[in-house]
């Protein structure tokens, strides 16, 4: 199993640990290790570019502890009410080290007793880039093809001069009314 050399970030996750980093000073505890190790391994990609199978925030990724059972977890960028056991938010060491993790890639972090702990990223199951990505495909794909269907526009004129005699027809009406109103100068 490949350990973590580095982690792949989308700009939006790299600035969001970034910012965390500011606000949570190196203290020499387990979460600043992780924090620390993240932003200094980070290879950082747009969006658009980053794998279907990195975990990024809002990723639903099914993970293994040591050689524990699978879990499945949506990795979030904080503690959200009304969703307790779904999500592993960053600001916990394990959700901060799957975090930048593809498929099969591994990270080892600190236990409170002092051991060590290894995290595996099992599948990514569900990732917000890759579905839009996937939803912009279907929906250019969607309107290539009706546009295919209905095909271009054209309106087939037999005798150009027939149209632009009716057109100046209708022009010559208009002038040729009578108008006798003599406007704001006679007053």
């Amino acid at each position: 199993m490949p350990t973590i050399d580095s982690c792949q970030l989308t700009t939006k996750d790299y600035t969001i640990l970034e910012v965390m980093q500011e606000r949570h000073p190196a203290r020499g505890d387990t979460f600043s290790a992780v924090l620390q190790r993240k932003i200094s391994s980070a290879v950082v990609m747009f969006r658009e570019d980053i794998p279907a199978t990195v975990v990024t925030l809002s990723t639903r990724v099914a993970y293994r502890v040591n050689d524990g059972p699978a879990e499945t977890r949506i990795v979030a960028h904080d503690e959200m009410r009304g969703l307790v056991g779904m999500l592993l938010p960053i600001t916990n060491p394990r959700g901060l080290a799957l975090l930048g993790l593809a498929e099969g890639q591994s990270m080892s972090i600190p236990t409170a007793d002092g051991g060590f702990e290894t995290l595996t990223v099992h599948e990514v199951v569900y990732q917000p880039e890759a579905a839009r990505r996937e939803r912009l495909k279907l929906t250019a794909n969607a309107a290539a093809a009706s546009w295919r269907q209905a095909g271009p526009v054209l309106r087939v004129v037999h005798r150009s001069d027939e149209l632009q005699d009716k057109a100046k027809n209708k022009v010559m009406a208009a002038f040729d009314t009578v108008f006798d109103d003599p406007g704001p100068s006679a007053a």
